[in-house]
């Protein structure tokens, strides 16, 4: 079954054939700003899972090892609906709650573990990754 993902508004759309590769939390202080909470969750698909529609607007950021994300965000409501990089190819990134499904796979792996806020509490056998 198909796993559909949205927009706020709904304009910019995603279709995604099976589970992800990876579901991990982001703990670096650029997820925390993209997000606007203290971490970032998002699932990590092979492309070939993934169908998008609707009109996207590109942001380029540089990560904290210096590599480019170009963030596919909706025109309309600013919402970020996927992501790709360069260090990543044929791969594409989603933010969870894009899919607003409390069922999606939980995460697998934490990272950026040096920036977390103090108050975070992490699932029992995720593994960690400080960087």
């Amino acid at each position: 079954m198909p796993r559909e993902a949205h927009c706020s508004c709904g304009q910019l759309r995603a279709e995604v054939d099976g589970d992800p590769i990876r579901v991990s939390i982001c703990h670096c202080l650029a997820c925390q700003r993209r997000t606007g909470s203290a971490f970032g969750v998002q699932a990590r698909f092979d492309e070939s899972q993934v169908r998008t529609s609707g009109e996207a607007t590109e942001y380029v950021r540089i990560s904290d090892e210096g590599e480019e994300r170009v963030f596919s965000f909706c025109p309309e409501c600013g919402a970020i609906v996927f992501y790709r990089s360069p260090g990543m190819p044929g791969m594409i990134a989603m933010p969870v709650g894009v899919f607003a499904d409390p069922d999606f796979p939980s995460p697998v792996r934490s990272i950026y573990e040096n920036r977390m806020h103090a108050w975070v509490s992490l699932p029992d056998g995720i593994e960690h990754d400080t960087l």
